[in-house]
């Protein structure tokens, strides 16, 4: 009874990955192989030691960017502090009924409000606070050691989705720039081994044909 040999499994990926390393480093005696064979190991090499380099310096860089800002959020955290201010007066709302932008697109408006300073001395101005601010009512105001309201400090949640998004958008541009000159370069390596061949037909074909024998006959 005859048995049919099964098919031989594929090399599994660290295997590959290790002979495509030998490959491109010159340790693996390949008798076909060609120096096109081994520049294109080279050239995934490369690319896969860069493309390392970048997750490594956009995660760096993203991790160095919000320790830097978030050093100096703290600071100014520190330097401001916020305090209660009253609404003095809002601007006329606006019928309802009207059209889209009738009422206003953003849910906040800028109110009239007035507040202490540390000193104890009355200050007012105009701060931006929900829709739904009354006269009368309190709302949180953000003021500097001279007492005038300032922007409050940016918030650490917001930091570290900045700099995470200023990260990726690098990670992505330089990964894509990565890939991009893996293609070129994979694309010129086709381009000499499609002239190699080329050229090697063109001098081993009249031989393997004949017709080398008959032009020296003629």
């Amino acid at each position: 009874m005859s048995s049919t040999p099964r098919p031989a499994r594929p090399a599994s990926l660290p295997r590959r990955t290790g002979r495509q390393l030998r490959r491109a480093l010159g340790a693996r005696h390949e008798p076909l192989a060609r120096p096109v064979d081994r520049a294109r190991a080279r050239a995934w090499l490369f690319a896969v030691l860069a493309a390392v380099l970048v997750v490594a310096l956009s995660t760096g860089g993203s991790l160095l960017l919000y320790r830097g800002t978030a050093t100096r959020a703290s600071a100014e955290r520190a330097r401001l502090h916020q305090v209660d201010a009253v609404v003095g007066g809002t601007p006329e709302r606006p019928a309802a009924g009207g059209g889209r932008f009738t009422g206003g697109y953003h849910d906040r408006i800028d109110v009239e409000v007035t507040w202490t300073a540390e000193d104890g001395t009355p200050r007012s101005g105009t701060v931006q606070a929900p829709r739904s601010a009354v006269t009368g009512s309190t709302v949180p105001v953000w003021i500097d050691p001279a007492g005038d309201a300032t922007p409050p400090p940016l918030d650490p949640l917001a930091l570290a989705v900045s700099a995470a998004c200023t990260g990726l958008g690098a990670l992505l541009t330089l990964l894509a720039l990565v890939v991009l000159l893996l293609r070129l370069r994979l694309q010129a390596l086709d381009r000499r081994a499609d002239t190699a061949w080329t050229d090697d037909w063109a001098r081993l074909e009249p031989r393997w044909s004949g017709r080398a024998g008959h032009r020296r006959e003629d």
